[in-house]
């Protein structure tokens, strides 16, 4: 198995919806950070990619066909270059205004907060997003013009470096028809799924709201 697509959206670019999409557009398993949760080992091979580190990235996607998401989207140039076959499908809000006012009700206070006592696996998995974010998008993240400067700079990185056969951009609420399209597979009778909404991640990780 292969990965197919190589996610390069930034995290609160309705990427779980796309994860669910892919998965059923290419009938195999779409990674993301979620699986990350459930594969503790991974944690030491991204900590080795943010250090500028050789991966074997077979270890990671040898079950996948896509990724989307931090981390991976982090490393799409690495994961392109890896899979020349792969599309880069860029997902992104109307604007950088409306990505930064999810990521901070979401993302930011996530990483801001301390994990629960018993759980160091969730302390080491938010200290490496909380360093591959200022590595590779600002390291003032929690900044609001800096983080929006740095999404703006993500994507067009994206548009200058990937060709433009190989390139599918999407923002929710496009559905399926810009990435069936381009995959060149049926289009499902299915909707489009739409997954963690801002009350569903401060629900999932910030439980002490709920």
């Amino acid at each position: 198995m292969t990965l197919r697509v190589v996610g390069a959206g930034l995290g609160r670019t309705g990427t779980n919806s796309l994860k669910l999409a892919l998965e059923t557009l290419l009938g195999g398993r779409c990674y993301h950070m979620f699986e990350l949760v459930q594969r503790e080992q991974d944690t030491a091979v991204w900590a080795a990619a943010e250090r500028g580190e050789e991966v074997e990235w077979s270890s990671v996607f040898a079950d996948y066909v896509a990724s989307v998401d931090w981390p991976a989207a982090a490393f799409w140039p690495e994961l392109s270059a890896e899979y020349p076959e792969a599309f880069v499908l860029l997902s992104r809000r109307e604007s950088a205004e409306r990505w930064w006012a999810s990521m901070e009700k979401t993302i930011v206070v996530a990483l801001n907060s301390p994990a629960p006592p018993d759980d160091p696996a969730m302390a080491e998995r938010r200290a490496l997003t909380r360093r591959i974010i200022a590595g590779r998008l600002t390291r003032d993240w929690h900044d609001p013009q800096a983080a929006m400067a740095g999404y703006e700079r993500h994507n067009q990185a994206v548009r200058e470096a990937v060709a433009p056969e190989r390139l599918i951009e999407w923002q929710p609420g496009e559905g399926w028809g810009p990435i069936y399209s381009a995959l060149g597979v049926p289009a499902p009778a299915l909707a489009f799924p739409h997954e963690n909404k801002t009350s569903d991640f401060r629900a999932r990780l910030l439980p002490a709201e709920r």
